[in-house]
């Protein structure tokens, strides 16, 4: 049987006039006529969207509406289906989201899904990002905040998105009434485009600055569109006038996004900007055993051998969800095969994996390239002169032995001139010690580290 299209074209037309009446001229405009009607065929109804964002809010916040009204042409529609690109789904499914950042009370805000995993709860914290877990912490109970904007900024995979989500989750929990917005930075720009495009921009305005809470994922997409920066820069003015608290993340620090207007980069660096650091042994170890212990639940015939988890924390460095990602392929290859996960049958299943995340920094880079960060000699690095004009540099050096390679504490001092393994351990919580209250050795650290890494 064929699409029902021909039968019910003429009475879409009337449930649109329906549609305008019952959700209003604004509401209509951003997210019914962009639609594209395709028919109706067992019971769906069945549209095509130019995007699945538009699709989803639609399914979401009007399907009721728009089942009714074709009930009231005599079409049975149970559901909607939408694609996207003017393809057809084959099998529609009608859409049951997960938990949606959505603003209570008047207006309702989209934005977008939550992932349940992502709370405070499963959140593990080590050194290299305590500040930013406490400041999120802060910013999610709701009361009396010091910093506006929260900027969160990192690499892929060390907990930017999960803590977005985790302060979404507890502030919803907190407070059932507080109006609050998480969404892309891409999706801020295409509602604005939207307004644009239908001469509606007051409803936007009014949209975004009526909330408690915003949060913008990955802000680095808007640099250079400068009339979305234009509207980004008075939606932040007008929220922080009302001491409404963002919170902002980014895969670099503000003042590094090029083609974001030197403004922004200034409101955006107003409050606490924190960098989520790459993860260090200590962390990513107590994330696998925090993630096995979630894996257990699912796969409890699975043994896991001693010194496995030691083992993928030394060797998958970089990317956090790289780690949990070998890990669940781990439990899933051990159950399906009957074996125990030992370190032999790790190497086979996650060869790939390993053979990515084999570390290409060498010790002797490091010493090079803190030697010409500070104009010293190699020869200075190694030798046994303490002045602080060398040893700070050492120190330095020896902190990203331990950070960007795999080798041992003893390994390391032997590579700096012999030393005991103690004199790194010395050096290594030293500039631990100076990154939290000295900022120039901060941002050298974190200079030196993207140079080596690059």
């Amino acid at each position: 049987m064929g699409i029902g299209k021909e039968m019910t074209t003429e009475n879409w037309g009337r449930i649109c006039d329906g549609l305008q009446s019952e959700v209003g001229q604004d509401a209509y405009k951003n997210w019914i006529q962009p639609l594209t009607f395709l028919g109706v065929e067992a019971g769906v109804a069945r549209f095509n969207a130019p995007t699945s964002f538009i699709g989803n809010w639609v399914s979401r916040n009007y399907s009721d509406n728009i089942c009714a009204l074709f009930a009231s042409e005599g079409e049975n529609v149970e559901r909607l289906a939408f694609s996207t690109g003017g393809q057809m789904p084959k099998k529609p499914v009608k859409a049951t989201p997960k938990a949606t950042v959505v603003a209570t009370g008047s207006p309702e805000l989209p934005g977008a899904p939550l992932e349940s995993r992502f709370n405070f709860d499963n959140f593990v914290v080590g050194k290299p990002n305590e500040l930013a877990h406490a400041a999120a912490r802060r910013v999610a109970e709701g009361g009396p905040v010091t910093f506006n904007p929260l900027f969160l900024y990192g690499g892929v995979g060390l907990g930017k998105t999960h803590l977005m989500h985790a302060i979404a989750w507890e502030a919803k929990q907190r407070n059932p009434d507080a109006r609050i917005l998480y969404l892309s930075a891409e999706q801020f720009m295409y509602r604005f485009v939207q307004a644009l495009r239908f001469k509606d921009t007051m409803s936007f305005k009014e949209l975004f600055r009526s909330v408690d809470l915003l949060m913008v994922d990955d802000v680095q997409f808007i640099a250079g569109k400068n009339s979305t920066q234009e509207e980004f820069f008075h939606t932040f003015n007008a929220l922080v006038d009302q001491n409404k608290q963002i919170v902002i993340s980014a895969d670099r620090a503000p003042g590094e996004i090029d083609g974001i207007e030197e403004r922004i980069q200034s409101r955006l660096q107003s409050g606490l900007v924190v960098d989520l650091h790459p993860t260090d042994y200590e962390l990513r170890l107590g994330i696998l055993e925090s993630k096995a212990e979630a894996q257990a639940r699912h796969y409890p015939e699975v043994v896991i051998a001693e010194g496995v988890l030691p083992f993928l924390a030394h060797r998958i460095s970089t990317n956090v969800r790289v780690l949990e990602g070998a890990l669940t392929r781990l439990f899933a290859f051990a159950s399906l095969v009957g074996r125990e996960v030992t370190l032999d049958v790790t190497k086979e299943c996650l060869a790939d994996v390993l053979r990515a995340s084999d570390r290409k920094v060498t010790i002797d880079e490091i010493i090079r390239k803190v030697a010409d960060h500070y104009h010293l000699r190699m020869a200075d690095i190694l030798s046994p002169r303490r002045v602080r004009s060398i040893a700070r540099p050492r120190q330095i050096a020896m902190f990203l032995a331990k950070r960007l390679t795999s080798k041992s504490l003893p390994e390391i001092g032997k590579q700096f001139g012999g030393r005991d393994h103690t004199t790194v351990i010395h050096a290594v919580k030293k500039i631990e010690e100076l990154r939290a209250v000295d900022s120039q050795i901060s941002e050298d650290v974190e200079l030196l580290r993207r140079m080596l890494e690059a």
